[in-house]
C-alpha cells in the first residue's frame, strides 16, 4: 500500500506522518478485505446456515474498515470528532467479527485468519483512537 507515501506528500502535512495512524489505516483496509472474503468463504461452506451471525458480523466489520480507512485518510481540515466515532465504531465491530470469528476458527481456516486480522485492527484503531487530539494532525 502506498498510504505513507501519500499522506506524507499531503501538502499541508509537509511530511509530517503519524506512524500509528498510518498503520491503523492500513489495518483497517486489510481487514475490510479480509472480512469481505471470509464472508464469501462463510457462503460457500456447507454449514452456511450456522455461519449467517458471522456472515452478517464480516460485512458490518468490512463496511465499518472502509469507512474508517477513508475518513482517517482525509488529512485537509480537521474533523477529530468524527475521526475518532468511526475509529471507535470500527474497533467495536472489529471486536465483536473476531470474537465470533474466534468461535468458528477450529473448523474454518478462513475464520481464524479473519479472527486474527479483526484482532490487529482492534488494537490499532484502539491505539488511534487514544491519540486523536494530541498526536494526529
Amino acid at each position: 500500500m502506498h498510504t505513507h507515501e501519500m499522506i506524507s506528500s499531503h501538502p499541508q502535512l509537509r511530511g509530517g506522518v503519524s506512524d500509528i495512524l498510518i498503520q491503523c489505516i492500513d489495518a483497517c483496509y486489510d481487514c475490510a478485505q479480509t472480512c469481505t472474503a471470509c464472508a464469501d468463504a462463510n457462503l460457500g461452506e456447507k454449514t452456511v446456515s450456522d455461519l449467517t451471525l458471522c456472515i452478517r458480523l464480516n460485512l458490518d466489520c468490512a463496511d465499518l474498515c472502509v469507512a474508517a480507512g477513508a475518513i482517517a485518510s482525509r488529512r485537509t481540515g480537521s474533523n477529530q470528532a468524527v475521526l475518532r466515532h468511526v475509529i471507535e465504531a470500527c474497533a467495536d465491530a472489529c471486536r465483536v467479527c473476531g470474537q465470533e470469528c474466534a468461535r468458528h476458527a477450529k473448523m474454518h481456516e478462513h475464520c481464524r485468519i479473519c479472527a486474527e486480522v479483526c484482532q490487529r485492527c482492534f488494537q490499532a484503531c484502539r491505539d488511534v483512537a487514544r491519540s486523536i487530539g494530541t498526536t494526529i494532525q
